[in-house]
């Protein structure tokens, strides 16, 4: 099979590695890719949607995986199906589950799937009018996509007005704010719920758990992903199947009764409340850097598994993970959620991944003469895996300290007190 990857960050690498393990694989593509894809696939110039979609018209693949939420809300998935090429993720109406917030929480509310209270607004003065009478702390979210960092907590009425103006007025995460969700404040255990869907049929993954913040104890800014750790082992069986039957399957079901049936990777960000598992907010493809980890211990040959969500048999295939932990330490840039420099040199990828049972997965990376330099926020994703977690994370952070370039920033917590 011929395959295209579209993506250019470690989600993205990840399953490239992954795809590249199965022998039905011949020809790997990657659109656009960087310095890691690169080593073991084709990387694909083209960033565009209409520019992939011209390639995809001179050069026959096999299957499309679609890795990136940008994509997916710009309608790639329905343009690929008009050209009768096999493609794995949701199309634009099914994955406004995730790029309109207002959307999802509305939809959660006909289709009673438990999520926190919530408003919707679209006027500055009638949100600040809204927040002057809630308790605080409340949460403010930018309804359309904003690379995992539009979301903010807010502890007073002083940094809530700050964050509507910011939103609404300075455009800090320019149209995705036009329109902010303000919703009560979830307190409790934080997890990643993933699902191959068909959608007719779901299959979950093993539990996993992102580090959202910037810096270590939670602290700092909301970043896409600091590092991930799977499996979750205290979430306990009947949690998982309180998410499946209130959760999973009315999402799916609510999906499908209303015109888009969803194919792909469902990926609900999970609050464990008091009062029981509820819904942050809804993805729509694999998790960044949930994959990283996810790929390091998936069993099941993933061609399968994308093909039977794409044909809707995957109610005939058994999915199955090997029974270690895996973990993911992202390198940042310095700076990063923030304003960061690229350009840097790269040294000791090599010696990293000598290391028994380390991979490392290139994000915002890119070739320069013979030197690879940092190219975006999140640079290199540090994957290890071990028959627990403290002994996977060692590994990891063995691995991290082998790998230089100026400003290295990442968390010295994944996975500790979590």
């Amino acid at each position: 099979m011929d395959i295209l990857v579209i993506g250019g960050g470690g989600r993205e690498h990840a399953l490239v590695w992954k795809l590249k393990q199965s022998p039905k694989v011949k020809n790997m593509y990657v659109a656009p890719g960087n310095a890691g894809t690169a080593s073991i696939a084709k990387n694909i110039p083209l960033v565009k949607t209409n520019e992939i979609i011209d390639w995809l018209k001179k050069h026959k693949v096999d299957l499309v995986v679609v890795g990136s939420d940008s994509y997916l809300a710009e309608g790639i998935v329905d343009k690929i199906q008009r050209l009768k090429i096999p493609v794995f993720g949701p199309t634009k109406a099914a994955a406004k589950i995730e790029w309109s917030k207002s959307f999802a929480k509305k939809f959660m509310d006909e289709e009673k799937i438990p999520t926190a209270k919530f408003k919707s607004f679209t006027d500055f003065s009638k949100a600040k009018k809204y927040i002057e009478h809630e308790k605080f702390p409340l949460v403010i979210k930018a309804d359309g996509l904003a690379l995992g960092k539009g979301v903010l907590i807010v502890k007073n009425l002083k940094e809530g007005i700050q964050g509507l103006e910011d939103m609404m007025k300075s455009k800090v995460f320019g149209e995705a704010g036009a329109r902010v969700v303000i919703e009560e404040f979830l307190t409790g255990g934080e997890i990643s719920i993933h699902v191959f869907s068909d959608s007719k049929t779901f299959s979950i993954f093993p539990t996993s758990k992102d580090h959202k913040r910037a810096y270590d104890g939670n602290r700092g800014p909301n970043t896409g992903g600091m590092g991930t750790i799977t499996p979750v082992l205290e979430i306990k069986p009947e949690i998982i199947e309180e998410i499946k039957n209130k959760i999973i399957g009315p999402t799916l079901n609510g999906l499908k009764k209303r015109g888009s049936p969803f194919i792909g990777v469902l990926y609900p960000g999970i609050m464990l409340t008091k009062t029981g598992p509820k819904v942050i907010e809804f993805n729509a493809r694999f998790g960044d850097p949930e994959t990283q980890s996810y790929m390091r211990i998936l069993k099941t040959d993933i061609i399968d598994i994308l093909i039977a969500c794409v044909k809707g048999n995957l109610k005939n295939l058994k999915i199955k993970w090997a029974p270690e932990s895996a973990c993911c330490i992202v390198l940042a840039s310095g700076g990063y959620p923030g304003v960061y420099k690229s350009g840097k040199i790269i040294k000791g990828i090599e010696r990293a991944e000598k290391l028994k049972d380390v991979v490392i997965f290139h994000a915002g990376t890119k070739q320069s003469s013979n030197d690879i330099v940092t190219n975006g926020g999140r640079v290199l994703g540090v994957t290890a895996i071990d028959s627990s977690l403290p002994l996977a994370l060692k590994k990891a952070y063995t691995a991290v300290n082998e790998i230089k370039f100026e400003g290295k920033q990442f968390r010295k917590d994944i996975g500790i007190n979590h």
